[in-house]
């Protein structure tokens, strides 16, 4: 089997967009490059977009709307099923391309990262199929229209399952798109764009255009002629996309950053509750918004807990991405590794106390941006790492005395994005969670739902992706007096 690099070279696609149907050379000429995580060489350059080619694409998605937009619902779910088989066939290829370029554990890839990526696929077919795009109300047709031509803006630390969960229910609800991946992690989307191609979408409906976010983000989120933006990423970025959308009156969905709280219960069964805590606040490396990465803990069990956790974390095996016994790979980026160092730095100078882990590389690797699974504990809720978002394996445990009390601490942040409430007496769980300000709730670690909305309270965002709710993102409201 070929590597994803030299598939992509093979059939000139890595220097290439697609547009408008057809693989387009850029118009310009800057580069960015693909590091490898797991030996910081690079290992491939590719063009980046500007203005011209922003231009062009929406040109592209405008003019294929017309026709995009009147298609019927079974033709654009037949797409779709097309889509998802080609995906899976190219389940390896994927799985591959996520551990060059982002440092995901090979076993990871495979067993989330590609299948939970192509389930949105699914999902946005399956929600289709059911949809009533018209609703009688009295006398008036209640219809639901594609809002026209959607600009996406993905991240780099799920890329292909943050591209499906937009670019599906968009082309699901008769939009037509734009997608600008993280120039982070260009590959798969590079992947991606091949598999719509051949599964037969028409021209323009799908339009790919590398570039980082102060020019091709900026561009499309100002374009006059692009009617709504989608953006995953940090609170920052969804801030300034925000701004510059907002001459254009443009709607606006922001999937932005979190801290989540996992509150444990005092009746709560400490053992699978700690355990699969670790295992939730690290997964992808803690690379994940929703990561419930405060575990908010009986003060009184703190000692018992500390035990658990460090005996889980432990466990963890940091190491070369394609090794199978590897559990997790490398951080994604040089700029988020030292992010991650300095945030474990801040805990120890604010008085943490560190119970396993702590700042360098993981193992004393020389090479790869490898770091050491951290749980710090005693951790106070005024702490900066348990304030500010670190997007890695680092882990704040955080004593409260009260139910009360550790309802407070769940919400004093500013994000409100996911959270988790774990024990035995579900009455008191349910009870918990509904004082969560946050999009979503998880209560005893139950199995992942794609249909269930996700989004956030407060600076997490607003809009909702997944599920009958992913697709009304990219629906109009319009009236029909005197229909019936």
């Amino acid at each position: 089997m070929m590597t994803p690099l030299e598939h992509l070279s093979r059939n000139g696609h890595l220097d290439e967009f697609f547009i408008d149907g057809q693989w387009v050379e850029p118009s310009g000429t800057a580069k960015g490059v693909v590091v490898n995580p797991s030996t910081e060489e690079v290992v491939a350059r590719f063009p980046l977009g500007n203005s011209l080619d922003v231009d062009v694409a929406v040109t592209a998605a405008r003019h294929a709307f017309a026709a995009w937009s009147r298609t019927t619902p079974e033709y654009r779910a037949g797409l779709l099923d097309r889509l998802q088989a080609l995906l899976e066939a190219r389940g390896e290829l994927l799985a591959q391309c996520l551990t060059l370029e982002m440092g995901a554990a090979i076993g990871y890839a495979r067993s989330a990262q590609v299948p939970l990526a192509i389930a949105h696929v699914k999902v946005a077919r399956d929600v289709l199929t059911a949809f009533p795009f018209v609703k009688q109300r009295g006398h008036t047709a209640v219809c639901h229209e594609p809002i026209g031509v959607c600009a996406l803006i993905t991240p780099w630390n799920w890329p292909l399952y943050q591209i499906t969960a937009k670019v599906s229910p968009a082309l699901a609800a008769g939009c037509t798109v734009v997608l600008k991946p993280s120039e982070l992690s260009p590959l798969g989307a590079l992947l991606f764009a091949e598999a719509i191609e051949e599964a037969g979408f028409p021209a323009g409906v799908f339009n790919l255009v590398q570039g980082d976010g102060a020019c091709v983000g900026a561009s499309l989120a100002s374009h006059p002629n692009v009617d709504m933006i989608s953006i995953t990423g940090s609170t920052r970025a969804g801030i300034a996309v925000a701004q510059a959308a907002a001459p254009t009156v443009k709607r606006v969905a922001q999937e932005l950053g979190g801290k989540s709280p996992n509150v444990i219960l005092p009746d709560a069964d400490f053992d699978r509750a700690i355990s699969l805590g670790i295992a939730a606040a690290f997964r992808n490396l803690g690379q994940s918004c929703s990561a419930p990465t405060r575990m908010i803990v009986p003060r009184e069990r703190l000692s018992e807990i500390e035990a658990i956790a460090k005996r889980v974390a432990a466990q963890i095996v940091v190491g070369d991405p394609l090794s199978e016994a590897t559990t997790h790979g490398a951080i994604a980026n040089r700029a988020q590794f030292d992010r991650i160092q300095t945030m474990i730095d801040v805990g120890i100078s604010e008085g943490a106390r560190l119970i396993i882990g702590g700042p360098g590389r993981a193992h004393d690797l020389n090479v790869g941006l490898y770091v050491k699974p951290t749980i710090f504990s005693d951790v106070r809720t005024h702490m900066r790492i348990a304030q500010e978002e670190v997007f890695g394996p680092v882990l704040c445990i955080v004593p409260y005395d009260t139910v009360e009390e550790a309802v407070t601490i769940a919400n004093d942040t500013v994000y409100g994005l996911g959270a988790h409430v774990q024990g035995e007496d579900l009455h008191a769980v349910r009870d918990v969670a509904s004082q969560i300000r946050s999009g979503q709730v998880h209560l005893n670690y139950p199995a992942w739902d794609p249909h269930a909305p996700f989004g956030g309270f407060k600076q997490s965002g607003n809009g909702r992706e997944y599920g009958v709710e992913g697709m009304l993102e990219y629906l109009e409201v319009k009236s029909i007096l005197g229909y019936f």
